[in-house]
C-alpha cells in the first residue's frame, strides 16, 4: 500500500500562479506529447484522491477525462457529483486516515494525492509513502504553495532523478524508515 504524490512545481515551489493558473506548467515546449511519467503512474495507481478544488480545475480543463481509475473527492460541502461523471468520481468526507482506511479495505491499496491542500492534509497526517515532485524551471514568485507546515521532520530518500525534455526535472522520494 502506498500514498503517492505526482505533482509538478515551479522552481520556487508552487503548484498555482498568483491567480490560481496553470499556464506556466506549459513553459517548455513538449510537442511530441511527453507524458513524463503520468501513464506508469496511471498503471501502477488504484484510484486517485484529491479535493474539491482540484476536481474544479480537472473539469474545467474542457479536454476528454484523464483518469482511467476512480477518482475520490474529499469534500464536506459537495452533495453529489457533477452530471456525467457519476461512474468516475465518488464523494468521501471525514477523518483523513479513516477514509484511507476505508479505501484500503475496499482494494484501492495504491492511492494517487493530488491537489495542493489535499497533499498537505496527507502530509500532515504524516500519510505520503512516496513524493514525485516534477520542477518546471519557471518562479512564480507567490501562488498556491506545495507544502504547508508540519508538525515534525518527515524523512525522504531519493529513489530516481530525471530530465525531461532537456528542462524539467523530476525527482522521485520514498519515506524513509
Amino acid at each position: 500500500m502506498a500514498n503517492i504524490v505526482f505533482i509538478a512545481t515551479s522552481l520556487d515551489g508552487y503548484i498555482a500562479d498568483q491567480n490560481g493558473g496553470l499556464d506556466w506548467l506549459h513553459s517548455v515546449p513538449n510537442p511530441d506529447n511527453v507524458d513524463m511519467g503520468f501513464a506508469p503512474l496511471m498503471e501502477r495507481v488504484d484510484a486517485l484522491v484529491m479535493g474539491r478544488n482540484t476536481l474544479e480545475v480537472v473539469l474545467s480543463f474542457g479536454v476528454e477525462w484523464p483518469y482511467s481509475k476512480p477518482v475520490f473527492v474529499l469534500s464536506n460541502t459537495m452533495t453529489q457529483v457533477p452530471a456525467g461523471y457519476e461512474d468516475k468520481v465518488f464523494l468521501v468526507q471525514g477523518e483523513l486516515k479513516e477514509v484511507v482506511q476505508n479505501l484500503n479495505e475496499q482494494g484501492y491499496n495504491d492511492l494517487y494525492i493530488d491537489g495542493g491542500k489535499t497533499v498537505q492534509s496527507f502530509l500532515k497526517e504524516d500519510l505520503v509513502d512516496e513524493l514525485c515532485i516534477t520542477t518546471i524551471p519557471v518562479l512564480l514568485g507567490g501562488g498556491s504553495s506545495l507544502f504547508g507546515e508540519l508538525d515534525a521532520m518527515q524523512a525522504f530518500q531519493l529513489i530516481e532523478s530525471r530530465t525531461y525534455l532537456d528542462a524539467i526535472v523530476q525527482t522521485t522520494y520514498r519515506r524513509a524508515n
